[in-house]
């Protein structure tokens, strides 16, 4: 039986690596690439693999190049019930790797436990372990650890965003897609091409060509200082 937790390259599936490996050191950390993510990614999973002295096993879909392939291949974007993307590139990769025996480690934090039973709800087949929820670790706790540990947050982190998944998220609001107006101007436009091609939108309703910059709302993510790291916490990380 194995324990494999998933890395994302985000702060919290680094610390649930780490909780993981301190429990079992034997555990196994994957991750699914995905080209769609800001290039720092890959240096923040070097650093992260030092960290924890182990090396990051890298699976990627062997059907599509990135998330541009699916949408355009797919012809399709996004539902209520989810991204195709999300599960050509992440789920079913993640489904030819693991095994009914092993038990799956994911970075859902303690705010996010409603989120981890609807995991559990929609993926009744697999064995789940949330550490961090465990250890009632908080993302604000995550983002500590890891500057506690020498290592620069990733860069979508740093220029504000809320987790360091994707640049141009199908999922993402009207505030989100025009923060990645401001900082990404040329996924804005090839996304809002997609949309035009196939003649649908990623915010329901409003096509990006049409999207007022002034519409939405996203608050930049504040980090925190990495000498306020919560007492309650400290022991448990």
């Amino acid at each position: 039986m194995r324990t494999v937790t998933w890395f994302s390259c985000g702060a919290a599936s680094a610390v649930a690596a780490q909780l993981a490996l301190r429990k079992d050191p034997k555990t196994i950390v994957a991750r699914c690439v995905v080209k769609n993510e800001h290039p720092d990614n890959d240096r923040f999973a070097i650093d992260v693999a030092k960290w924890l002295g182990v090396e990051i096993i890298n699976l990627a879909s062997k059907k599509y190049a990135d998330c541009w392939d699916v949408w355009e291949k797919r012809r399709f974007l996004n539902s209520p019930q989810g991204a195709l993307c999300t599960v050509e590139m992440k789920k079913k990769v993640r489904q030819e790797f693991e095994d009914i025996e092993d038990i799956q480690v994911f970075g859902f934090t303690y705010e996010e436990r409603d989120r981890a039973e609807r995991f559990n709800a929609n993926n009744p087949e697999i064995r789940t372990w949330f550490p961090l929820i465990e250890h009632r670790v908080s993302k604000r706790d995550c983002y500590r650890q890891i500057e506690r540990a020498g290592i620069e947050l990733p860069a979508m982190y740093r220029l504000g965003y809320h987790n360091a998944n994707c640049v141009g998220c199908v999922k993402g609001g009207k505030g989100y897609w025009n923060k990645i107006r401001k900082d990404f101007p040329e996924v804005f436009a090839r996304m809002s091409a997609i949309e035009e091609m196939l003649d649908a939108s990623v915010i329901r309703g409003t096509p990006l060509r049409k999207l007022d910059p002034s519409e939405g709302r996203h608050e930049d993510l504040v980090l925190p200082d990495c000498g306020l790291f919560c007492g309650e916490n400290e022991g448990t990380i």
